[in-house]
């Protein structure tokens, strides 16, 4: 059964929110705006890790998420952990889901099925850290996807996104050469696009893996900070938005 423990305590101290914690792992709510892992320069040093290990000093790395995504994330608490959930991560025996609101309407297939966008992805070097939908240099890359509703008002579309690869920016990349960039997007939208939230509105919200330590099928969600069906409002509706700075929306 799906575990999810939006208020618990521990990790408070370090401005995180701790999920889950076991001898084994830790499953943590990263913030947008937060790196996962330290970067260059003096002013890329607060992390998600680093504020893991000064309440948990066993934290160990075992994946990332873009700086600008909020959601999910799993740190080990012994290198036995760390190799076996990452083992599982390179394998594709982690499953993971987002949510995104995009611009426009992205079509909804008959009974909500899912369809794959199997499009490969290369970095782009002249503009990096940007990546680019290449054919012929680009690595194999699918993202399951399918459609949870559109907005006539704020001319946007819920999806609820499966990535079965793991390329850098993979989601943002495949859903903007649909022509449905993520709203926030600093890097694939355009500039009146970005306009329209102050941050990515993308959300790791569901994990679902083998437990390290006891074999056992596990699964942990987190509910998206924002309003997947309003974009313009917080998810507690209908506040006045912290991302649009418009009057509150309509009741969802």
């Amino acid at each position: 059964m799906p575990q999810s423990e939006p208020d618990r305590a521990p990790g408070a101290a370090t401005g995180l929110q701790c999920l889950h914690e076991d001898s084994h792992l830790l499953v943590l709510a990263k913030p947008p705006g937060l790196l996962c892992v330290p970067g260059r320069g003096p002013d890329k040093q607060d992390c998600l890790s680093r504020r893991a290990q000064a309440q948990w000093a066993d934290a160990l790395v075992v994946h990332r998420l873009d700086q600008a995504t909020s959601g999910l994330v799993l740190m080990a608490r012994n290198p036995e952990a760390q190799r076996r959930l990452g083992r599982a991560f390179e394998l594709r025996q982690v499953h993971k889901r987002y949510l995104a609101v995009v611009a426009g309407a992205l079509a909804q297939a008959p009974d909500g099925a899912w369809s794959t966008i199997d499009l490969p992805i290369a970095a782009d070097w002249e503009r990096r850290p940007l990546r680019t939908i290449d054919p012929h240099r680009g690595k194999p890359s699918q993202t399951r996807l399918r459609s949870l509703g559109y907005d006539a008002a704020t001319d946007s579309s819920r999806v609820e996104l499966e990535p079965l690869t793991g390329r850098t920016h993979q989601l943002r990349v495949h859903l903007a050469a649909l022509g449905h960039p993520i709203l926030g997007d600093a890097l694939y939208a355009s500039t009146a696009l970005q306009a329209r939230a102050a941050r990515l509105l993308l959300h790791a919200q569901w994990l679902a893996f083998e437990h390290p330590g006891t074999g056992h099928w596990v699964e942990f969600t987190s509910p998206a900070p924002f309003c997947t069906t309003h974009p313009h409002s917080t998810a507690r509706c209908c506040a006045p938005s912290p991302w649009l700075g418009r009057a509150p929306c309509r009741p969802c």
